[in-house]
């Protein structure tokens, strides 16, 4: 049965970024757990408090985004895959910028982990472009093209490598959709309540926006973890949705 992102509630589309100290991390997700389903674990939140984080988020009820953006050698991302997926993460990324046999690599990691517990199902995305980068930030480091056709030809090397999706901007969320069929995850980061609040962002959406050019999750980070009441900025998004 194919899967239909439409059909899930808010709540299972929107990942609560929770890029925060481990205290502050944890104070947050105890006020969301109910309400939201998904909470992000990035470097800063992970490099403090380290794999046990996931286990305390899993525990609270939430499913886990564990963004490590893995980019290495083969060898390096196979064993990293396993190591994460185990810690009980539903969702890992890998820079597609590491190329097919990286991904590939990042595919058997995962495959080796569920075939060690058949209740490891995570879900593995391709970084294509950060949503921090412009034009101008690809040509300085040497990627030719625009944006878009770099994000294209990224997200297709990691649906070719057997990855379940990619993180892209809204910008390129119809595109995708597009390209790469109903199935795939299209997680997109870069989301603000107004389109003109971007901070260190460059490439950014409001919710609806994100959804209705074909995301299946956003990710929210500051705009409700920031929030004097978190709930019902989490709330507010939804219905805004």
């Amino acid at each position: 049965m194919l899967r239909n992102f439409n059909d899930q509630p808010c709540s299972e589309r929107v990942i609560v970024a929770l890029d925060c100290p481990h205290a502050q991390a944890l104070n947050l997700a105890r006020q969301l757990a109910g309400y939201a389903s998904w909470v992000k674990v990035g470097m800063t939140l992970y490099y403090e408090a380290g794999p046990a984080i996931v286990k305390e988020l899993k525990a609270l009820g939430f499913k886990v985004f564990l963004d490590l953006k893995m980019h290495d050698i083969p060898h390096q991302v196979e064993g990293g895959a396993l190591s994460a997926a185990q810690t009980g993460a539903d969702m890992l990324t890998f820079h597609c910028l590491g190329g097919k046999t990286m991904l590939e690599a990042a595919c058997r990691g995962l495959e080796q982990a569920h075939e060690l517990d058949a209740n490891i199902m995570c879900a593995s995305l391709g970084i294509t472009i950060l949503t921090s980068h412009s034009q101008a930030d690809l040509e300085q480091i040497g990627l030719t093209g625009s944006v878009s056709t770099r994000v294209s030809a990224l997200a297709q090397l990691a649906c070719d490598a057997g990855l379940t999706g990619v993180v892209a901007s809204p910008f390129e969320a119809q595109q995708l959709r597009s390209e790469l069929g109903e199935e795939a995850f299209i997680v997109t980061p870069g989301i603000r309540l107004h389109a003109a609040q971007n901070d260190d962002q460059k490439r950014i959406a409001t919710p609806r926006m994100a959804f209705e050019a074909g995301a299946s999750h956003i990710v929210v980070g500051r705009p409700i973890t920031q929030a004097e009441n978190p709930v019902s900025a989490f709330k507010n998004i939804c219905v805004d949705i």
